[in-house]
């Protein structure tokens, strides 16, 4: 059974600059997900999301556009918009922990819903022709709450349903809960993908082994820390290839330059790859030293200098 890769969206870093030097340095990824479209009461979407989505973005690669949203208005907006791009399938993000989000009655705080998720799914699926996918945590209070959804989400023809093995509570602490996701297995007969933890070839072979009958995987921060792991998987290979540190620099530089050009100014640079610094550090043999020096960079100059600084202690 052959296996399919698949990228979380991470709101923030995967955007189609990521994605697509990503696909040109790494590949090893079927799937791109866009970072979730979000609607500001208004149906209004941000340019930012505008962009992300555009086929001129994003010529090179699967791309599936995801809506985070309660409501069945905005649900059949994105889908119309979507559509007119070109897309044919929108994922559902029932997923995000954040308590920003959850508090709201979205993301992974709308699993507790059943009825509203009912509501907006038949209202999506009566009023149009989208091809509806789900990305899910196992709950936000318990991993009981997924399982209270599936009869809703087994009355309709869902591609598929991602899941995070967490509830929405955790954030990314603590471990998965592979016992729960078990559960799930047995509990829908829709198609479902994994999610979680996987930061490394040995740990993806561990949920390959544990979990038979699936065969997607998606993932997400374990993409960023280390960009060389999908490939690395689908190679069935536990070596890094010979030009690693030149592989890296060259992605590292393409969207520094592209970043550079969109943000304006020295700051909003220095925090965006700032963020990307957090996952990127923990590949290198000094994660606290090497995420010190891009921190302690004051201006562009400082910060290339300490880029190639780290590169060449490696």
């Amino acid at each position: 059974m052959s296996t399919t890769l698949l990228s979380s969206p991470l709101q923030g870093f995967t955007d189609f600059r990521f994605r697509n030097a990503f696909h040109k340095y790494f590949g090893g990824i079927d799937t791109f997900y866009s970072p979730y479209i979000r609607l500001d009461g208004k149906l209004k979407i941000k340019n930012s999301y505008q962009r992300d989505l555009l086929p001129e973005n994003n010529t090179e690669l699967e791309v599936i556009p995801q809506i985070m949203t309660n409501d069945a208005d905005e649900f059949l907006y994105v889908v119309k918009y979507i559509q007119e791009l070109g897309y044919n399938e929108l994922n559902w993000n029932l997923g995000c922990p954040y308590p920003m989000v959850t508090k709201r009655g979205m993301g992974s705080g709308l699993i507790c819903d059943p009825e509203r998720i009912d509501h907006i799914l038949k209202r999506v699926h009566n009023e149009s022709d989208v091809i509806v996918s789900m990305k899910m945590r196992m709950g936000y209070e318990n991993p009981q709450e997924i399982l209270e959804t599936f009869p809703i989400l087994d009355k309709y023809p869902l591609k598929n349903i991602a899941i995070h093995a967490r509830i929405g509570k955790q954030l990314y602490k603590g471990g998965v809960d592979l016992e729960a996701f078990q559960t799930c297995i047995e509990s829908t007969n829709h198609k479902l993908y994994y999610n979680g933890d996987i930061t490394s070839v040995a740990k993806f072979k561990v949920m390959q082994e544990r979990f038979p009958s699936i065969n997607h995987f998606m993932i997400g921060r374990g993409l960023i820390a280390d960009p060389f792991l999908p490939g690395m998987i689908k190679n069935n290979s536990l070596d890094y290839p010979s030009n690693k540190w030149e592989t890296f620099k060259a992605f590292h530089d393409t969207i520094y330059q592209q970043y550079d050009a969109f943000l304006s100014g020295p700051t909003p640079i220095k925090m965006k790859m700032l963020g990307f610094w957090e996952y990127f550090s923990t590949s290198f043999s000094n994660p606290q030293k090497t995420l010190k020096k891009i921190k302690k960079a004051g201006n562009p100059k400082a910060y290339q200098h300490a880029v190639s600084d780290i590169l060449n202690n490696e």
